[in-house]
């Protein structure tokens, strides 16, 4: 049975889909089947990992109105192991359907109770909202990463956040736990950055991974070639702490896995050597 595992953080840009999405290619490379599910209707997660969003693609919108197959919805990627259910701004819409489905905060978990059998891992791309599709992908998941950024305001709002998990435990997923906290967009040369991570462990404790992604301009530059951090340059400072990153999260869940070498670097077409 696959584990299921939300990425959320109600505040946006703090590194939770390109989280998602380079912990997922790193799972897939290590020889797991991983499915991420994208239900942010903004659809990062389904260009970086290379899927075109076209007029005729299926979505997860069409999942939640009955419109299509699984088979005719889940993607492969250009990663071998890694699939996607794909999302587009037509998903935006789904909240206002939803309030007319009995049990709407299960719908999606009733999706992934029918191929959950079929994977190791299942990630969810959250929208950066606490709305009812967020709700939804927390209701469905076993667990739940934060990606919390290192910057002051980052730490505003994790109140509401772990008020929102709280409730969903009590009310409707009561097996809902929190996986791990991943601290972003780390500049140690910043005293300011140091103080928000030194907040954070003392919030989360042990929930907190040692691993933290830097601020990496690869990191930034790779969604916008349609692809992972590992295919666009894996030897990068971004690239390894993912890396890192994906090992940790298998060790705590005692998964075995295969190694794979830091310095691995996968070409792709037009791609160059700057750093």
């Amino acid at each position: 049975m696959g584990k299921i595992i939300a990425f959320a953080n109600q505040k946006g840009g703090v590194g939770k889909t390109t989280t998602c999405i380079n912990v997922a290619t790193y799972m897939a490379l290590m020889g797991k089947k991983v499915l991420i599910l994208d239900v942010d209707p903004q659809g990062n997660a389904t260009s970086a990992v290379g899927i075109n969003k076209t007029k005729d693609l299926k979505t997860i919108y069409d999942l939640i109105d009955g419109e299509s197959a699984f088979e005719d919805v889940i993607k492969p990627t250009i990663i071998e192991n890694l699939y996607i259910i794909p999302s587009t701004v037509d998903l935006a819409g789904a909240e206002v359907e939803l309030i007319q489905i009995p049990q709407r905060e299960k719908v999606i978990k009733r999706i992934l109770d029918d191929i959950k059998d079929g994977y190791d891992f299942i990630l969810i791309d959250c929208p950066p909202s606490l709305g009812l599709i967020t709700v939804n992908a927390l209701t469905a998941s076993d667990s739940i990463i934060v990606p919390i950024q290192c910057e002051f305001f980052a730490l505003e709002g994790l109140t509401q956040l772990m008020n929102t998990i709280r409730l969903v435990k009590y009310h409707l997923n009561p097996t809902l736990d929190i996986e791990g906290v991943v601290m972003t967009m780390k500049d140690k040369r910043y005293n300011l950055t140091n103080q928000v991570s030194n907040e954070i462990m003392k919030f989360f404790n042990t929930k907190v991974y040692v691993t933290t992604i830097p601020r990496n301009i690869r990191l930034a530059e790779a969604p916008s070639h349609g692809l992972p951090v590992a295919l666009y340059d894996a030897t990068s400072k971004g690239a390894e702490a993912y890396l890192s990153l994906a090992e940790e999260i298998m060790k705590r869940n005692g998964t075995s896995f295969n190694k794979i070498s830091k310095v691995r670097n996968i070409k792709f077409k037009g791609g160059n050597d700057d750093k």
